[in-house]
């Protein structure tokens, strides 16, 4: 609001001279500059004086009472007073009524060129600022045709509006005009940019504003996070894992999930390694939340990694979040690949306890297991419960044959 006083208070100190100076009226000039003189009728303009010195006082609320007095006929005079107040009533916090008594003033299109220029910006942003888009929208484009000018602050409005109203292809435009006009770059255009085009779903044309945007930002962290995530999205995946990287080197990474992306971009690229050490040790940091799908995520890149032993550990952990009987059998099987056989069966049993669908599938394991244990007994026990199953029947059977002449040989009796 402060801002907005300001530039009230601004407009506000036109009215110490009451008249307004025009140039003269020309077909090829803009229709700020074919404005005429005008000056305030007698009694109003006595009033308007009254008025101003008491705001230039500090006694604001005198100012509003001497004004509200004035009985104004004419339109410039009706118009002098309304623009008047709808600043005063700015400076108050009165939004609602500044806005009605600055409209007011702008639609009877009588005040001077400057006057009515600065009311018509006043109006747009008043609009804005009460999330009347369409209203702001309009007022600055009366505000473009009325002075002929290229404003980086109207355009930027302009396109911050047609955002709101989701017209993107008029926030682009605007945001274009106002990079081109723009004494230097300013991020908000870019980022008006990227918005519209992902709502249009042109994701290539999102990328190329995040290419211009990096360059011309490049300690702007949010958009060379965004980049990765475009490129991503695009399928672009050597150049999203180069761009995380950067942005992880850069220090802008450092949320989990874009951590979690750049790990898996690692472990596609780079090594399934890399990434499940990077993972892991965010996830000891607590930069990553120890949530199941981040602990299924680096079990699943240490497999990758061949590292078995690691990825048992971290299947049983998301398994141990709500008793999740596949990622049981998933612990058990990577505890047999590296012959831990007794803790293999400890996960297979979990398994079969928190209710495997096809239990055959764990049982079969088991009995593998327990025959790499020479514990033929237990091994015949769980290969005839995984024959009960349908979906392991016939390796089952199979495997029973084996297992009996494996305790034969053995001088086991079962």
């Amino acid at each position: 609001m402060a801002k907005l006083n300001k530039f009230a208070a601004a407009i506000m100190l036109s009215f110490g001279a009451l008249t307004v100076a025009t140039s003269a009226v020309a077909a090829d000039k803009c229709p700020i500059e074919k404005r005429k003189n005008q000056a305030v009728g007698q009694s109003v303009g006595k009033k308007i004086q009254r008025s101003y010195k008491a705001y230039t006082e500090g006694n604001i609320d005198e100012a509003l009472a001497v004004l509200l007095e004035a009985s104004a006929k004419k339109d410039f005079d009706k118009a002098s007073v309304a623009r008047m107040l709808g600043n005063f009533y700015a400076e108050k916090n009165q939004l609602d009524k500044a806005f009605a008594q600055l409209k007011e003033a702008a639609d009877l299109d009588v005040l001077g060129g400057t006057e009515h220029a600065d009311t018509l910006k006043l109006v747009g942003i008043l609009a804005v600022q009460s999330e009347k888009f369409n209203v702001g929208i309009s007022y600055f484009k009366k505000w473009l045709d009325f002075t002929c000018k290229q404003d980086e602050d109207v355009y930027r409005l302009l396109a911050a509006s047609y955002s709101q109203v989701k017209d993107w292809d008029n926030a682009i435009k605007y945001a274009d005009l106002a990079i081109k006009v723009a004494k230097k770059p300013k991020k908000d255009f870019y980022n008006v940019k990227v918005n519209a085009y992902y709502n249009k779903k042109e994701l290539k044309n999102a990328v190329k504003v995040l290419e211009t945007a990096v360059e011309l930002f490049p300690g702007e962290g949010s958009f060379w996070r965004q980049l990765s995530q475009f490129y991503l999205a695009t399928e672009n995946y050597k150049k999203a894992l180069y761009t995380y990287d950067l942005t992880y080197k850069a220090g802008f990474l450092t949320a989990g999930s874009g951590i979690t992306r750049l790990a898996q971009l690692q472990a596609r690229y780079g090594g399934p390694y890399h990434g499940a050490k990077l993972l892991e040790k965010h996830l000891k940091a607590g930069d990553v939340k120890k949530d199941k799908s981040s602990l299924r995520v680096i079990a699943g890149l240490f497999q990758n990694a061949k590292d078995m032993k690691k990825a048992a550990d971290y299947f049983g952990q998301a398994a141990a979040i709500d008793n999740d009987a596949k990622l049981y059998l998933k612990q058990g099987r990577m505890l047999s690949s590296v012959q831990n056989y007794s803790a293999s069966i400890k996960a297979y049993n979990n398994a079969i306890k928190a209710g495997l669908a096809n239990p055959g599938e764990a049982y079969y394991e088991l009995s593998l297991s327990y025959l790499n244990l020479k514990q033929y007994k237990s091994s015949l026990k769980n290969i005839l419960l995984a024959k009960k199953d349908k979906k392991t029947k016939k390796h089952a059977t199979s495997f029973e044959k084996y297992i009996r002449e494996k305790a034969r040989i053995n001088k086991v009796k079962l």
